[in-house]
């Protein structure tokens, strides 16, 4: 941002879209506008329209940005932060516990971004784009469950079958954490004890 309160053009996208996250965690996605987000930035009430052509296209375009920053956490978790191509990155069964672990602070750091991400997705009109997104999420988890068979680290079966079973825990965990219905156990706890279980169960049977 400039020091006359304008923006470099490409900068005010990314302004534009970090504040409407900010009101969508706040207030709601009916409490998005174009005009509302101009009038926060101090910008005039056309700008906007020249990077969203309306505020179904702001909506589109968060949750693309969740997607992308969420399929980027769980990537890094699933290759122990290398190169997908580097090779061996860690025993499976540690990547993932830490893939559930960056899954859980994202949907806790993240409520009404991951909610409005899903509604959107799942939306009749939803884009090719987003929808890939959102499946992109699980084929991360996939592939690393196909990867723990090859070893003999996770137990036979379908692997997206496998990580929607991962998700459905950690997500599960986190809506109640978000709801305070952990009661007195701390989501650090909680998440080591979910994942232990979860990691049992992925090994084959003795």
């Amino acid at each position: 941002m400039t020091a006359d309160g304008s923006y470099h053009h490409g900068n005010l996208r990314a302004a534009l879209l970090e504040r409407a996250e900010a009101v969508l965690t706040a207030s709601g996605a009916e409490g998005l506008s174009l005009r509302g987000l101009a009038r926060d930035l101090g910008v005039s009430h056309a700008a906007p329209s020249r990077h969203f052509r309306d505020r179904q296209a702001l909506l589109d375009a968060l949750a693309v940005s969740g997607f992308t920053t969420l399929n980027a956490r769980l990537r890094s978790a699933a290759t122990g932060g290398t190169d997908e191509t580097a090779g061996a990155a860690g025993p499976v069964g540690a990547r993932l516990a830490e893939l559930g672990r960056a899954y859980v602070d994202f949907a806790v750091g993240h409520t009404a971004l991951l909610d409005l991400m899903f509604t959107v997705k799942h939306a009749d009109d939803s884009s090719a784009e987003l929808r890939e997104l959102g499946h992109e999420s699980l084929l991360i988890v996939a592939r690393l469950m196909e990867a723990g068979q090859r070893t003999g680290a996770v137990r036979p079966g379908d692997p997206v079958q496998l990580a929607q079973v991962a998700f459905s825990t950690v997500h599960g965990l986190a809506t109640l954490a978000v709801a305070a219905l952990l009661d007195d156990t701390p989501l650090t706890e909680a998440t080591e004890l979910a994942l232990e279980v979860l990691l049992a169960g992925l090994r084959p049977g003795r």
